[in-house]
C-alpha cells in the first residue's frame, strides 16, 4: 500500500537528524510549502580526504563521476571502482568481500540494470530482482561497515505515471508507475525508503538522487537497450549510410522528455557527496522538456539525415511527460546545469561517430 502523502511526511520527519536551517532566501517572501523539503546548510565533505567507491564507475555515469572526483582531487588510489568480473553485487556474499578489501568511507551507488522501453518490457523480473537486491545489500553491508555516506541513485522512473509537471519531490508517492518501467521505477525507489529509515533507526548518513534522463559520449548504443537519444541517433546514423529514404520513430511522438548530459549529471552527483545531508529526495535536471517528434527531428538534422520520419504508434509511448522542478538542487547544493543541449546532441553524436570508426575493422 502506498503512504498517504500525509503519513509519509510524518515519518519524514521522524527521520531529519538536523533542525532546519535559517532559509537561504532569508529576506525575500516566505519559500512555498514544498512538503518534506527543509532547507539546511551545506555540510561540506572533503573528499579528498575519503576513500570513495564508486559502483558502476566504470560505466556511462560512473565513469563521468570518477572524472570528477578525480577532478576534486581525489588520488586514484582513493576511488574504488569494483568490476562485474570480481565483485556480482546482486550476491550477498560479492558484496561482502567487497566492503572487506576496499574499506570505503564513502559509497556512490551507480551500478543497475538499465535499458529503454523494449529492454524494461523484454525483462521486468531482472530490472525489478537485481536493481532491488543491489540496492539493499548495498546500503546494509554499508552501514554494518560503518561507511560515513551512502549516495543512492534513483531514478525519474520513480514518479506516478501522470505526475504533475514539473514534478517534485513530494509527489512520488501520489500514485503507480508508469507500467513499462514500474518494475525498475519501484525497485530504485526502494532505496529512498531504505535510506529514511536506516537514517531514523540508526543515524545512517544515507541520501537519495532523481536523475532526470540522462544522455553523452560512452552511453550505450546498443538497439536492445539503448534510450531514447542513442536509439535515435544510431538509426539516423545508418540511414544516413545506406540512403534510406524514410526512418521509424517507436509511438506518437507527442510524449515529452527532460535530458540532462552526462558530465552534469556527474557534477550534480559529486556536489550532493560533498555538500547536501538530508532526507530528503533530490531531482537532479536540467528544467526543460522536449516532445519526441521535436527531439527526432533535432536529431535528424543534428546528423544530416534528411528523409522522412513514420511513426509506430502502436509502440508504446511510455510516461505522457517528464520534466523536473530542480529547485531543491539548486538550494542545497547549488546544482544547475550548463550544457546546453544542442551541444550536448552535437558532442554525444562526434563521440559515436568517432567509436563506429575505432570499431569499423580495416
Amino acid at each position: 500500500m502506498i503512504p498517504r502523502a500525509s503519513s509519509w511526511r510524518s515519518i519524514v520527519s521522524k527521520a531529519r537528524r538536523t533542525p532546519p536551517a535559517a532559509p537561504i532566501d532569508a529576506g525575500g517572501p516566505p519559500p512555498e510549502d514544498r512538503g518534506a523539503f527543509v532547507r539546511r546548510e551545506a555540510s561540506l565533505i572533503d573528499l579528498k580526504t575519503k576513500r570513495v567507491l564508486v559502483t558502476g564507475g566504470a560505466g556511462f555515469v560512473g565513469s563521468a563521476v570518477v572524472e570528477r572526483l578525480r577532478g576534486r582531487g581525489c588520488p586514484a588510489e582513493s576511488i574504488a571502482v569494483p568490476r562485474r568480473s570480481d565483485f556480482d553485487l546482486v550476491h550477498e556474499a560479492d558484496v561482502r568481500r567487497m566492503y572487506e578489501r576496499h574499506r570505503p568511507h564513502v559509497v556512490i551507488h551507480l551500478a543497475a540494470l538499465v535499458g529503454g522501453i523494449a529492454a524494461n518490457r523484454a525483462r521486468p523480473g531482472s530490472f525489478f530482482y537485481e536493481n532491488m537486491m543491489m540496492g539493499a545489500m548495498l546500503m546494509e553491508y554499508a552501514r554494518q561497515a560503518g561507511v560515513e555516506k551512502f549516495v543512492a541513485i534513483g531514478t525519474i522512473c520513480a514518479y506516478p505515471k501522470f505526475t504533475p509537471v514539473p514534478f517534485r519531490e513530494e509527489d512520488l508517492w501520489s500514485g503507480y508507475p508508469e507500467e513499462t518501467n514500474a518494475p525498475y521505477g519501484l525497485a530504485k525507489k526502494m532505496l529512498l525508503v531504505q535510506s529514511q529509515a536506516y537514517r531514523a533507526q540508526y543515524g545512517f548518513n544515507a541520501i537519495y538522487l532523481l536523475p532526470v534522463n540522462l544522455y553523452g559520449p560512452r552511453d550505450s548504443f546498443d538497439p536492445q537497450s539503448s534510450h531514447v537519444i542513442p536509439a535515435l541517433i544510431r538509426k539516423f546514423l545508418e540511414a544516413v549510410e545506406r540512403g534510406d529514404p524514410a526512418v521509424e520513430v517507436w509511438g506518437t511522438g507527442r510524449a515529452t522528455r527532460e535530458f540532462l548530459y552526462v558530465d552534469d549529471a556527474a557534477e550534480g552527483i559529486v556536489s550532493a557527496a560533498e555538500r547536501y545531508d538530508g532526507v530528503e529526495p533530490v531531482n537532479l535536471g536540467a528544467g526543460f522538456e522536449i516532445s519526441i517528434k521535436d527531439l527526432a527531428e533535432l536529431i535528424a538534422r543534428l546528423t544530416g539525415f534528411t528523409g522522412r520520419l513514420t511513426w509506430n504508434a502502436s509502440q508504446p509511448d511510455g510516461q505522457p511527460r517528464r520534466c523536473l522542478d530542480t529547485s531543491r538542487a539548486a538550494a542545497l547544493f547549488g546544482f544547475k546545469a550548463t550544457t546546453p543541449f544542442e551541444e550536448g546532441l552535437r558532442r554525444t553524436i562526434e563521440w559515436y561517430r568517432s567509436a563506429r570508426l575505432r570499431a569499423t575493422p580495416t
